[in-house]
Protein backbone atom coordinates (compact mmCIF):
# COMPACT_ATOMS: atom_id res chain seq x y z
CA UNK A 1 0.00 0.00 0.00
CA UNK A 2 1.48 3.34 -0.98
CA UNK A 3 1.69 6.26 1.39
CA UNK A 4 -0.42 8.33 -0.99
CA UNK A 5 -3.41 6.00 -1.03
CA UNK A 6 -6.61 7.71 0.08
CA UNK A 7 -7.82 6.65 3.54
CA UNK A 8 -10.63 4.15 3.42
CA UNK A 9 -14.01 5.47 4.51
CA UNK A 10 -15.22 2.11 5.69
CA UNK A 11 -15.96 1.69 9.36
CA UNK A 12 -16.05 -2.10 9.39
CA UNK A 13 -14.26 -3.84 12.21
CA UNK A 14 -10.55 -3.92 11.51
CA UNK A 15 -8.47 -7.11 11.80
CA UNK A 16 -7.60 -8.35 15.27
CA UNK A 17 -10.22 -6.15 16.94
CA UNK A 18 -12.98 -8.75 16.64
CA UNK A 19 -13.83 -11.29 19.28
CA UNK A 20 -14.39 -11.15 22.99
CA UNK A 21 -13.43 -8.15 25.10
CA UNK A 22 -12.23 -6.42 27.07
CA UNK A 23 -11.46 -3.56 24.71
CA UNK A 24 -9.85 -0.14 24.92
CA UNK A 25 -10.35 3.15 23.10
CA UNK A 26 -7.22 5.28 23.30
CA UNK A 27 -8.19 8.33 21.23
CA UNK A 28 -11.07 10.57 22.36
CA UNK A 29 -11.83 14.25 22.91
CA UNK A 30 -14.04 16.27 25.24
CA UNK A 31 -15.19 19.88 25.43
CA UNK A 32 -11.79 20.74 26.90
CA UNK A 33 -10.69 20.83 23.24
CA UNK A 34 -12.93 20.30 20.19
CA UNK A 35 -15.25 17.58 21.46
CA UNK A 36 -18.78 18.11 22.73
CA UNK A 37 -18.97 15.67 25.66
CA UNK A 38 -17.96 16.41 29.22
CA UNK A 39 -15.44 13.95 30.68
CA UNK A 40 -18.26 12.39 32.67
CA UNK A 41 -20.46 11.95 29.59
CA UNK A 42 -17.60 10.42 27.65
CA UNK A 43 -16.78 7.99 30.47
CA UNK A 44 -20.43 6.96 30.75
CA UNK A 45 -20.72 6.35 27.01
CA UNK A 46 -17.50 4.33 27.03
CA UNK A 47 -18.74 2.14 29.83
CA UNK A 48 -22.04 1.82 27.98
CA UNK A 49 -20.37 0.29 24.92
CA UNK A 50 -18.32 -2.08 27.05
CA UNK A 51 -14.92 -0.40 27.09
CA UNK A 52 -12.58 -1.63 29.80
CA UNK A 53 -10.01 1.14 29.29
CA UNK A 54 -10.17 4.68 27.91
CA UNK A 55 -7.67 7.45 27.22
CA UNK A 56 -8.52 11.13 26.99
CA UNK A 57 -6.45 12.81 24.27
CA UNK A 58 -7.69 16.38 24.06
CA UNK A 59 -5.70 18.67 21.77
CA UNK A 60 -2.99 20.52 23.70
CA UNK A 61 -4.74 19.96 27.02
CA UNK A 62 -4.82 17.74 30.09
CA UNK A 63 -7.48 19.78 31.87
CA UNK A 64 -10.17 17.13 31.56
CA UNK A 65 -8.01 14.25 32.75
CA UNK A 66 -8.68 14.57 36.47
CA UNK A 67 -12.45 14.57 35.97
CA UNK A 68 -12.24 11.76 33.44
CA UNK A 69 -10.13 9.65 35.78
CA UNK A 70 -12.66 10.11 38.57
CA UNK A 71 -15.60 9.29 36.31
CA UNK A 72 -13.92 6.20 34.90
CA UNK A 73 -12.97 5.05 38.39
CA UNK A 74 -16.60 5.19 39.46
CA UNK A 75 -17.59 3.06 36.47
CA UNK A 76 -14.84 0.46 36.81
CA UNK A 77 -13.10 1.61 33.61
CA UNK A 78 -9.31 1.92 33.51
CA UNK A 79 -8.20 5.44 32.62
CA UNK A 80 -5.04 6.53 30.78
CA UNK A 81 -3.83 10.14 30.77
CA UNK A 82 -3.26 11.44 27.26
CA UNK A 83 -3.07 14.40 24.91
CA UNK A 84 -2.74 15.05 21.16
CA UNK A 85 -0.05 17.36 19.82
CA UNK A 86 0.21 18.72 16.28
CA UNK A 87 3.78 18.48 15.06
CA UNK A 88 5.91 18.58 11.93
CA UNK A 89 8.54 16.24 10.57
CA UNK A 90 10.23 16.35 7.17
CA UNK A 91 7.82 19.12 6.12
CA UNK A 92 4.79 16.94 6.89
CA UNK A 93 2.15 17.60 9.52
CA UNK A 94 1.82 14.73 11.96
CA UNK A 95 -0.27 14.25 15.08
CA UNK A 96 1.37 12.70 18.11
CA UNK A 97 -0.54 11.09 20.94
CA UNK A 98 1.10 11.12 24.36
CA UNK A 99 0.08 8.55 26.96
CA UNK A 100 0.84 7.72 30.59
CA UNK A 101 2.81 10.91 31.20
CA UNK A 102 2.61 12.82 34.46
CA UNK A 103 -0.15 15.43 33.92
CA UNK A 104 1.52 17.67 36.52
CA UNK A 105 4.94 17.64 34.85
CA UNK A 106 6.07 21.27 34.84
CA UNK A 107 7.84 21.12 31.48
CA UNK A 108 4.84 19.50 29.79
CA UNK A 109 2.42 22.01 31.30
CA UNK A 110 4.59 24.97 30.29
CA UNK A 111 4.73 23.78 26.68
CA UNK A 112 1.00 23.02 26.58
CA UNK A 113 0.35 26.56 27.77
CA UNK A 114 2.36 27.86 24.79
CA UNK A 115 0.43 25.62 22.39
CA UNK A 116 -2.84 26.93 23.78
CA UNK A 117 -1.74 30.54 23.31
CA UNK A 118 -0.95 29.75 19.66
CA UNK A 119 -4.41 28.21 19.23
CA UNK A 120 -6.09 31.28 20.69
CA UNK A 121 -4.06 33.58 18.47
CA UNK A 122 -5.03 31.51 15.42
CA UNK A 123 -8.73 31.98 16.21
CA UNK A 124 -8.20 35.74 16.10
CA UNK A 125 -6.41 35.45 12.76
CA UNK A 126 -9.18 33.32 11.23
CA UNK A 127 -11.86 35.73 12.42
CA UNK A 128 -9.87 38.65 10.98
CA UNK A 129 -9.75 36.86 7.62
CA UNK A 130 -13.51 36.32 7.76
CA UNK A 131 -14.07 39.99 8.55
CA UNK A 132 -12.02 40.96 5.49
CA UNK A 133 -14.50 39.11 3.28
CA UNK A 134 -17.50 40.72 4.99
CA UNK A 135 -18.38 37.90 7.38
CA UNK A 136 -18.79 39.85 10.63
CA UNK A 137 -18.05 37.07 13.08
CA UNK A 138 -16.52 38.22 16.37
CA UNK A 139 -13.63 36.44 18.06
CA UNK A 140 -15.41 36.83 21.39
CA UNK A 141 -18.28 34.76 20.02
CA UNK A 142 -15.93 31.91 19.12
CA UNK A 143 -14.17 31.98 22.48
CA UNK A 144 -17.48 32.02 24.36
CA UNK A 145 -18.73 29.06 22.35
CA UNK A 146 -15.47 27.13 22.75
CA UNK A 147 -15.25 27.83 26.49
CA UNK A 148 -11.87 26.11 26.68
CA UNK A 149 -8.18 26.95 26.43
CA UNK A 150 -7.60 24.89 23.28
CA UNK A 151 -9.98 26.29 20.65
CA UNK A 152 -9.71 25.20 17.05
CA UNK A 153 -11.32 25.40 13.62
CA UNK A 154 -14.38 23.35 14.67
CA UNK A 155 -15.25 26.09 17.14
CA UNK A 156 -15.08 28.70 14.37
CA UNK A 157 -17.29 26.49 12.23
CA UNK A 158 -19.82 26.07 15.04
CA UNK A 159 -19.85 29.83 15.60
CA UNK A 160 -20.49 30.45 11.89
CA UNK A 161 -23.49 28.13 12.10
CA UNK A 162 -24.69 29.59 15.39
CA UNK A 163 -24.59 33.13 14.00
CA UNK A 164 -26.39 32.17 10.80
CA UNK A 165 -23.50 32.65 8.37
CA UNK A 166 -23.51 28.95 7.40
CA UNK A 167 -26.10 26.20 7.50
CA UNK A 168 -23.75 23.45 8.68
CA UNK A 169 -20.21 22.85 9.86
CA UNK A 170 -19.51 21.11 6.57
CA UNK A 171 -20.48 24.29 4.71
CA UNK A 172 -18.32 26.38 7.06
CA UNK A 173 -15.27 24.25 6.32
CA UNK A 174 -15.97 24.01 2.60
CA UNK A 175 -16.49 27.75 2.16
CA UNK A 176 -14.04 29.24 4.62
CA UNK A 177 -11.92 26.96 6.80
CA UNK A 178 -10.36 24.18 4.75
CA UNK A 179 -6.76 24.55 3.69
CA UNK A 180 -6.63 27.01 0.83
CA UNK A 181 -9.96 28.66 1.68
CA UNK A 182 -10.00 32.37 2.43
CA UNK A 183 -10.22 32.10 6.22
CA UNK A 184 -7.76 29.25 6.59
CA UNK A 185 -4.73 30.09 8.69
CA UNK A 186 -1.77 27.68 8.91
CA UNK A 187 -1.15 26.12 12.29
CA UNK A 188 2.18 26.70 13.98
CA UNK A 189 3.62 23.31 14.86
CA UNK A 190 6.24 21.89 17.19
CA UNK A 191 8.99 19.69 15.78
CA UNK A 192 7.98 16.03 16.04
CA UNK A 193 11.41 15.30 17.53
CA UNK A 194 10.77 17.86 20.27
CA UNK A 195 7.23 16.57 20.82
CA UNK A 196 8.45 13.00 21.29
CA UNK A 197 11.07 14.21 23.75
CA UNK A 198 8.48 16.32 25.59
CA UNK A 199 6.16 13.36 26.08
CA UNK A 200 8.91 10.98 27.10
CA UNK A 201 10.62 13.33 29.56
CA UNK A 202 7.26 13.44 31.38
CA UNK A 203 7.26 9.64 31.61
CA UNK A 204 4.99 8.96 28.67
CA UNK A 205 4.80 6.96 25.47
CA UNK A 206 4.64 8.78 22.11
CA UNK A 207 2.42 7.37 19.35
CA UNK A 208 1.86 8.48 15.76
CA UNK A 209 -1.87 9.16 15.31
CA UNK A 210 -3.91 8.06 12.27
CA UNK A 211 -0.99 7.82 9.80
CA UNK A 212 -3.41 6.94 7.01
CA UNK A 213 -4.89 10.43 7.21
CA UNK A 214 -1.55 12.18 7.02
CA UNK A 215 -0.08 10.09 4.16
CA UNK A 216 3.26 9.84 5.91
CA UNK A 217 4.39 6.22 5.65
CA UNK A 218 7.82 7.18 4.35
CA UNK A 219 8.71 9.07 7.54
CA UNK A 220 7.61 6.41 10.03
CA UNK A 221 11.00 4.62 9.99
CA UNK A 222 12.65 7.99 10.60
CA UNK A 223 10.29 8.69 13.50
CA UNK A 224 11.24 5.30 14.89
CA UNK A 225 14.87 6.42 14.82
CA UNK A 226 13.83 9.54 16.75
CA UNK A 227 12.31 7.38 19.48
CA UNK A 228 8.60 7.17 18.72
CA UNK A 229 7.00 4.28 20.62
CA UNK A 230 4.02 3.23 18.54
CA UNK A 231 1.53 3.64 15.70
CA UNK A 232 -2.22 4.10 15.90
CA UNK A 233 -3.09 1.22 13.57
CA UNK A 234 -6.81 1.13 14.33
CA UNK A 235 -8.78 4.31 13.67
CA UNK A 236 -12.25 5.22 12.45
CA UNK A 237 -10.83 6.21 9.04
CA UNK A 238 -8.57 3.15 8.77
CA UNK A 239 -10.46 0.34 7.09
CA UNK A 240 -9.42 -3.32 7.55
CA UNK A 241 -6.88 -3.25 4.72
CA UNK A 242 -5.25 -0.08 6.02
CA UNK A 243 -5.23 -1.36 9.60
CA UNK A 244 -3.47 -4.55 8.45
CA UNK A 245 -0.94 -2.47 6.53
CA UNK A 246 -0.02 -0.53 9.68
CA UNK A 247 -0.01 -3.66 11.82
CA UNK A 248 2.56 -5.14 9.43
CA UNK A 249 4.59 -1.93 9.47
CA UNK A 250 4.52 -1.80 13.28
CA UNK A 251 5.72 -5.40 13.44
CA UNK A 252 8.57 -4.73 11.01
CA UNK A 253 9.74 -1.67 12.92
CA UNK A 254 9.19 -3.05 16.41
CA UNK A 255 6.60 -0.41 17.30
CA UNK A 256 3.68 -0.71 19.70
CA UNK A 257 0.12 -0.91 18.35
CA UNK A 258 -2.70 1.35 19.54
CA UNK A 259 -6.14 2.30 18.33
CA UNK A 260 -9.06 4.58 19.02
CA UNK A 261 -12.24 6.03 17.63
CA UNK A 262 -11.09 9.68 17.65
CA UNK A 263 -14.52 10.47 19.08
CA UNK A 264 -15.40 14.18 19.20
CA UNK A 265 -18.94 13.75 20.49
CA UNK A 266 -21.40 15.42 18.13
CA UNK A 267 -18.76 17.77 16.70
CA UNK A 268 -18.24 15.67 13.58
CA UNK A 269 -21.60 13.97 13.09
CA UNK A 270 -22.67 11.07 15.25
CA UNK A 271 -20.41 10.00 18.14
CA UNK A 272 -17.83 7.45 17.04
CA UNK A 273 -17.21 5.84 20.43
CA UNK A 274 -17.56 2.08 20.22
CA UNK A 275 -16.75 1.99 16.52
CA UNK A 276 -13.08 1.15 17.11
CA UNK A 277 -12.14 -1.22 19.90
CA UNK A 278 -8.50 -2.00 20.54
CA UNK A 279 -8.19 -5.61 21.63
CA UNK A 280 -6.86 -6.39 25.08
CA UNK A 281 -3.83 -8.13 23.55
CA UNK A 282 -2.52 -4.87 22.11
CA UNK A 283 -3.57 -2.81 25.09
CA UNK A 284 -1.74 -5.06 27.57
CA UNK A 285 1.43 -4.90 25.46
CA UNK A 286 1.14 -1.12 25.44
CA UNK A 287 0.60 -0.98 29.18
CA UNK A 288 3.50 -3.37 29.80
CA UNK A 289 5.82 -1.16 27.73
CA UNK A 290 4.93 1.79 29.93
CA UNK A 291 5.50 -0.22 33.10
CA UNK A 292 8.85 -1.48 31.80
CA UNK A 293 10.01 2.06 31.04
CA UNK A 294 8.94 3.22 34.48
CA UNK A 295 10.88 0.40 36.10
CA UNK A 296 14.01 1.32 34.12
CA UNK A 297 13.64 5.06 34.80
CA UNK A 298 11.66 5.30 38.06
CA UNK A 299 12.21 9.04 38.47
CA UNK A 300 11.06 10.05 34.99
CA UNK A 301 7.60 11.47 34.91
CA UNK A 302 7.11 11.27 38.65
CA UNK A 303 4.56 13.80 39.96
CA UNK A 304 6.09 17.21 40.53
Amino acid sequence: MSSTAAPSKTRKTAPDTAGAGPFADLHMHTLFSDGTFTPEELAARGAGVGLAAMALTDHDSVEGCERMAKACGGLGVEFIVGTELTAEFAEKEVHLLGYYFDPHNETMLAEIKKFQAVRQSRIGEMVAQLNKINVPLRAETVFALANCRSPGRPHVARALVQEGFCQSMEEAFDRFLKKGRRAWVPKRRISAVDAIALIQQAGGLAVLAHPGLNHCDEIIPMLKEQGIDGIECFHTKHGPKMARHYLDLAARLGLLVTGGSDCHGFSKGQPLIGGVKLSNVYFQRFKAAHEARQSRCPGVGAPT
